[in-house]
């Protein structure tokens, strides 16, 4: 389990990083408007709106300014502005293990989205196309019930359930556009995958 220093300073390593780059620039190919007078990006994630102002890169929270940005969350849109390049989706997916280097996280991807998902919703798969629309979900074609949300623009994520019946459990899966591997690392991907079945639980409650 991470520590709250360990977000600190791998927030500090991925803002230095983007620091000695083009910031907006970054942001730019990463799909998101700079405001040419605020200096100002507007980051759509999960159900949130945040801004990160440049060049301190801050973060603060759009509709809420006194709540604070989760240091998890900071991380995870740091890396994703700092990638190397922001390809638009193939339109190919992919399972976790397909991307580079996921093996190793495979085992923490599963209990930290699959299960969650599966534990959740697999009873009623149409609860999850119910808060999905919360936040911005569109239907898939896989499956008893399938969304795609694209809370990282160049990122889709599709989350996809088998209901459980007389003979069989119930079955989840996560699956990532094959682009994914080259903006985000496997422990990136399987945080965002988190990420976003957990804010769907909550709002679902």
């Amino acid at each position: 389990m991470a520590r709250i220093d360990d977000y600190r300073n791998a927030r500090e390593i991925a803002a230095a990083a983007l620091r000695g780059g083009d910031p907006a620039r970054a942001a730019r190919a990463a799909g998101y408007p700079v405001d040419p007078e605020t200096q100002e990006i507007v980051l759509p994630f999960l159900d949130r709106h945040y801004r990160l102002t440049l060049p301190e890169l801050a973060f603060s929270d759009r509709d809420a300014p006194q709540r604070e940005v989760p240091l998890q969350e900071q991380v995870l849109l740091l890396h994703y502005l700092q990638a190397p390049q922001h390809p638009l989706p193939e339109g190919q997916w992919i399972a976790y293990r397909e991307i580079p280097g996921a093996a190793f996280y495979f085992e923490a991807f599963v209990k930290r989205a699959v299960n969650p998902l599966k534990g959740t919703f697999g009873q009623d798969p149409e609860a999850l196309r119910r808060v999905a629309t919360r936040l911005d979900g569109q239907p898939g074609a896989t499956g008893d019930a399938a969304c795609i949300f694209h809370r990282l623009p160049r990122v889709p994520v599709q989350l996809v359930l088998w209901q459980a019946d007389e003979e069989f459990p119930a079955e989840a899966n996560i699956l990532f556009d094959r682009s994914a591997g080259r903006m985000l690392s496997p422990e990136d991907a399987a945080w965002l995958a988190g990420m976003l079945v957990y804010r769907l639980m909550a709002l679902g409650r």
